[in-house]
C-alpha cells in the first residue's frame, strides 16, 4: 500500500522540494492512485498512494492531524486498525477518515513508543511532532516494509525505494565492502543497516527509532521472541500442536482480508499458498482470484507447476489465471526486474514474480502469498542434519553460505576483500546468542528475523510493488510465529519438514499437493547461464564500467565463462549468475 519519502532537516535549512519531487517520481509505481506532499518548516513528507483501505481522500496522505500536532506518512496496513480505533475512540479520541493510517496518528499520541507493540501488520511509518521537532520512523517485525535512508548531519533522507534515494541525489555510491562481503557469501543477503552502497541504509526489522530536533536518535528493537519451550506447553501431543497452528493460520489469514477491495492469490501449487486457497475457501470466500506463472523448459527441467495450482484451482472453484512465459519474453522482463530491485537480489524467482504481478495487477490490487512458511515451520534441507549438530555456526555455513571466505579472496580483486570474515562473524552472532533452545531453534530464528527480511520477503514486496500490487503474507503473522517458535523442532522436521503444518493442510487441501516434492518459482533459463542469458552477464561485466570498478579477480570471471555449470552454489545457485546480476544492477542504476 504505497511508497513514502521525505527529508528531516537538522540544521534549520528547508527541505529540498526538487529532491523530494524526484523520489516521489521514482515511486510512482507503487503508488499510482494519488500523490500527496506535506512541507512544514524543516520536514518535508511524500506519499504515493494505492488506494485499499477508505478510498475516500479523507485518508490521502500525508496525513496530518492539526489537533495533536503529528503529521505522517505510512506504506502498510495495519490489519487490526477497527479495532484499535474503537479503544482509542473510548479514550475521548474523534477521527475524521475510516482508515488505519490515523489510527497510527492516534495510537503514537495515546500509547507513544509501545504502539507498534499493538500493530498486527505490515508497515513502515515516519512520524513529525509540530510540537517537539521529533520524528518518529518504525518498521514491521518482519521488514514487509522496507524503509531506506540516506543520513548526514544536516539531514536524513528516506523512501520506500533506495533507487528512489538516488533519484534524490547527494547520496555515497560506493560500495560498502562489508555489504559485498555477505552478497557474495551469505547467498546474497545483506542484513540491516548495510546495503550494498555506503551512503544508503536501511532501518532494521522490529526497530522504532526516535530522531531529537537537533539529529540524536534512540532505537528500540520491540519484538524478538523467545525461541524456547514453554513449561506449561510441554505436555501437548503434535495433533494439539496441529490444532493450534491451524486456528492461528486461520486467524492470520482472515485478517489479511481487510480490504475496500477484492483480496487474491499468489497460487504457485505448494502446500502454503494452497492452503491459504482452502481456508479462505472454507471460510466462505466466493470468487476468489487466483494467479499461477510458469515458464519454458530448459536443460529437460520442467518450468511450471501448474499440475498442482489446477488442482487446488479446480477444488475450491476458483477464479483462476494462468500465465506462461516464453523464452523471448522472460528476456524482455529482465531489465524491468532490474529496475524494480531496491538491491541486487539473485533468486532466479524475482523476474517469475515480477511478470506475475504485472499481470495479476490487471485484475486486483491486493493478494495474499505463501512466503515465511519454510522459515517459520523448518522446511529447509539444512534443519534436519542440526539436529545433531555440535558446531552451530559451522554447519549452517556449510550448507548455507555461497563459499568460504578464504576462497573469496580469490575471487575478489584484492582492494575488494575484507579481512574480518564478517559474514561468519554476523551469523555467528545471532546463532550463539540466548533465547534459542536448539541449534534448530537458533536457526529458524536467524532465518526468520534476517534471511528472510533480506531475501524473500524483499523480492514479494519489491517486484509486486513494481505494479502496485499489494501482497501479504499470512505466514508472517507475529502470533502465529510466536507459536511456531515455541513448537518442538521434531515437530516442525516431521515428513521431510514442515511437518506440523502439514499436518494442518491435511485436514483442508489434498494430499497430492502435500506429499509433492518441495518446489519453487523454477526458471530453468535463468539457471543455467547458457545462449543469450550467457552474453547478457559477460557484456555487463565486460562494460567499462565493469572494468573501471574491478570487484572481481578477471581469472575467477574466465573461469565462470567457460564452464558457468560447474560453478554451482550449496544452494544450487549460478555463481555466475550472482556476479553478473550484480553489475547488471548497479549499471542499470546508473552507479
Amino acid at each position: 500500500m504505497c511508497g513514502i519519502c521525505g527529508e528531516l532537516r537538522f540544521d534549520g535549512a528547508r527541505p529540498s522540494p526538487v529532491a523530494l519531487s524526484k523520489m516521489m517520481d521514482s515511486l510512482a509505481p507503487r503508488g499510482p492512485d494519488g500523490a500527496g506532499v506535506v512541507m512544514h518548516g524543516n520536514a518535508a513528507l511524500g506519499h504515493r498512494r494505492l488506494k485499499i483501505i477508505d478510498l475516500s481522500e479523507k485518508a490521502r496522505q500525508p496525513m496530518e492531524d492539526p489537533e495533536l500536532g503529528l503529521s505522517i506518512c505510512f506504506n502498510g496496513c495495519i490489519y487490526n486498525y477497527p479495532e484499535l480505533r474503537a479503544e482509542l475512540e473510548a479514550r475521548g479520541y474523534r477521527f475524521f477518515s475510516n482508515g488505519d493510517t490515523e489510527v497510527i496518528l492516534k495510537a503514537w499520541h495515546a500509547w507513544g513508543e509501545r504502539c507498534v507493540e499493538r500493530f498486527h501488520g505490515m508497515f513502515a511509518f515516519v512520524l513529525a511532532e509540530r510540537d517537539t521537532g521529533r520524528f518518529v520512523m518504525a518498521r514491521d517485525r518482519f521488514g514487509i516494509k522496507p524503509l531506506y535512508l540516506s543520513q548526514t548531519p544536516e539531514a536524513v533522507r528516506f523512501a520506500s525505494s533506495l533507487p528512489a534515494l538516488l533519484a534524490a541525489g547527494d547520496v555515497d555510491t560506493s560500495i560498502d565492502r562489508v555489504a559485498l562481503h555477505h552478497y557474495m557469501t551469505f547467498h546474497a543477503v545483506v542484513p540491516a543497516p548495510h546495503t550494498i552502497l555506503n551512503g544508503v541504509r536501511k532501518l532494521p526489522p522490529a526497530t522504532i527509532r526516535v530522531i531529537e530536533a537537533d539529529g540524536r536518535t534512540h532505537d528500540r528493537v520491540y519484538w524478538d521472541p523467545p525461541y524456547e519451550r514453554d513449561p506449561a506447553l510441554a505436555a501437548l501431543s503434535g495433533e494439539e500442536w496441529r490444532d493450534r497452528v491451524l486456528d492461528a493460520l486461520r486467524l492470520a489469514v482472515k485478517r489479511r482480508m481487510v480490504a475496500d477491495v477484492p483480496v487474491g492469490v499468489l497460487l504457485s501449487g505448494g502446500v502454503d499458498s494452497s492452503l491459504i486457497v482452502g481456508l479462505l475457501a472454507e471460510a466462505g470466500q466466493s470468487g476468489l482470484m487466483t494467479f499461477s506463472v510458469g515458464f519454458e523448459e530448459a536443460n529437460g527441467e520442467k518450468g511450471d507447476e501448474f499440475a498442482y495450482s489446477d488442482l487446488i484451482a479446480e477444488r475450491f472453484g476458483t477464479d483462476h489465471h494462468k500465465i506462461f512465459v516464453p523464452s523471448e519474453k522472460l528476456m524482455e522482463a529482465l531489465p524491468g526486474t532490474f529496475r524494480a530491485m531496491s538491491e541486487p537480489m539473485v533468486s532466479y524467482d524475482n523476474v517469475g514474480f515480477y511478470l506475475l504481478s504485472q499481470e495479476v495487477s490487471k485484475h486486483i490490487k491486493v493478494v495474499q502469498s505463501g512466503q515465511g512458511a519454510d522459515e517459520v515451520f523448518g522446511g529447509y534441507h539444512w534443519y534436519p542434519p542440526l539436529m545433531s549438530s555440535n558446531d552451530v555456526v559451522g554447519d549452517y555455513a556449510r550448507v548455507f553460505f555461497d563459499r568460504p571466505h578464504e576462497r573469496l579472496r580469490k575471487e575478489l580483486s584484492p582492494e575488494w576483500m575484507i579481512e574480518e570474515d564478517a559474514s561468519r562473524a554476523l551469523v555467528a552472532a545471532h546463532l550463539t546468542r540466548p533465547g534459542a533452545d536448539t541449534p534448530v531453534d537458533a536457526a529458524l530464528r536467524l532465518d526468520s528475523s534476517v534471511m528472510l527480511v533480506d531475501d524473500p520477503v524483499k523480492r514479494v514486496d519489491n517486484m509486486t510493488m513494481a505494479w502496485g500490487l499489494e501482497a501479504r503474507v499470512p505466514f508472517l503473522d507475529h502470533e502465529l510465529v510466536e507459536l511456531a517458535a515455541r513448537i518442538p523442532p521434531e515437530e516442525k522436521l516431521k515428513h521431510g519438514g514442515k511437518g506440523v503444518l502439514k499436518e494442518a493442510a491435511r485436514q483442508i487441501i489434498p494430499s497430492e499437493v502435500i506429499d509433492r516434492k518441495k518446489g519453487y518459482f523454477p526458471v530453468p533459463q535463468l539457471k543455467y547461464v547458457d545462449g543469450p542469458y550467457l552474453d547478457l552477464v559477460r557484456d555487463a561485466l565486460g562494460a567499462q564500467a565493469a572494468r573501471e570498478r574491478g570487484l572481481f579477480r578477471q581469472d575467477y570471471l574466465d573461469r565462470l565463462y567457460a564452464a558457468p555449470a560447474d560453478h554451482i552454489t550449496p544452494l544450487r545457485g549460478s555463481e555466475l549468475w550472482q556476479v553478473g546480476l550484480l553489475e547488471l544492477w548497479l549499471q542499470t542504476h546508473g552507479i
